[in-house]
């Protein structure tokens, strides 16, 4: 019996270590929003005062901010890959079709980090500078703000090849884009709140030239005209110029670009897929209604876009710059 005490004691303390460590690799992995309140209290607004000095620069960096924390935590998790140059021993994913000529605003977010570094060394990561800029950059253009969740760490290399799989295409169907975000835990529901941020912003002709000039059921001729003015027919002539996404309100985020789908007014084809008899139509139609339900499910479809495979505990680095593995 003093043996079959023995043992069960024994058992129970294994069984205690390892819970705790259970507990420990839990807790480790978790991120908070509270994460740098005793090694950097200043970090957020320091964030916060440079990110609103480059929108308040050029307003369309708002919406290039929400995009760039987009296509990093799409390609490897929220893990400030997207930001990364080549070099000898990173291949950068700034080359790739969704990125190259158009993922714009990394030099905001270097700028942010400096600041960051001036006051807190080594502390707080890209990752995590890039989920607060664009939390800011919403807020500051009449968005949404929520409370971002802190503690990522940055990768130490880029992958291409999941950037080329993993962000969606502006030729993308509704399935496809479906698809694409529920392998990334996010539902139809959060792809079609998530893409209210084209609310703000714009497209290069390249992206929309064949649906301006496609003559389809799906898009309004008179809308379709108005575009081709600074869209040339031919490419590659006007390739690069500019259309806001949202024609009526371009610098405010609100509910426009739903009431504009349903007048088939999308610029993008996967915009106006959102709303063209499909299974989003009904989600559509509720955003145009009530704006304050949009910009809730925004807010969380933002938050859960940053929970996606992060780095944390001792997996990654903290980046000294965010362009170069240190």
């Amino acid at each position: 019996m003093v043996a079959a005490v023995a043992v069960s004691s024994s058992a129970s303390k294994v069984a205690a270590v390892v819970m705790l460590l259970l507990l420990s690799s839990g807790c480790q992995a978790q991120l908070s929003s509270t994460f740098y309140a005793s090694t950097c209290p200043n970090a957020l607004s320091t964030i916060r005062t440079s990110i609103r000095s480059a929108i308040a620069r050029e307003r369309r960096m708002a919406a290039s901010l929400i995009r760039l924390h987009f296509h990093d935590c799409f390609v490897q998790g929220c893990d400030a890959s997207v930001l990364l140059d080549d070099s000898a021993t990173v291949t950068s994913e700034k080359s790739v079709i969704q990125n190259a000529n158009s993922a714009r605003g990394f030099e905001v977010i270097d700028q942010a980090k400096s600041a960051v570094e001036n006051i807190c060394p080594g502390v707080v990561s890209c990752a995590d500078i890039l989920a607060v800029a664009a939390r800011d950059a919403s807020e500051y253009v009449g968005g949404p703000s929520w409370t971002v969740k802190l503690g990522r760490r940055d990768s130490t290399n880029g992958s291409p090849s999941l950037a080329n799989r993993d962000l969606p295409r502006f030729t993308d169907s509704l399935e496809s884009l479906i698809s694409l975000f529920g392998t990334k835990g996010l539902s139809a529901r959060d792809m079609v709140a998530l893409s209210g941020s084209h609310t703000i912003g714009q497209a290069q002709c390249v992206t929309f030239r064949d649906r301006i000039y496609s003559n389809g059921s799906d898009i309004d001729a008179g809308f379709a005209s108005t575009r081709r003015r600074n869209c040339p027919a031919t490419p590659p002539n006007g390739n690069g110029n500019l259309a806001p996404l949202d024609l009526v309100t371009p610098n405010s985020f609100d509910n426009n670009y739903f009431k504009n789908l349903m007048q088939k007014k999308g610029l993008l084809q996967s915009d106006q897929v959102l709303f063209s008899g499909g299974s989003t139509d009904s989600i559509v139609s509720e955003y145009s209604r009530t704006p304050s339900t949009f910009s809730s499910d925004f807010a969380s479809a933002m938050i859960k876009m940053g929970d996606i495979e992060p780095l944390t505990g001792s997996s990654g680095i903290i980046r000294r710059i965010c362009s170069a593995v240190n």
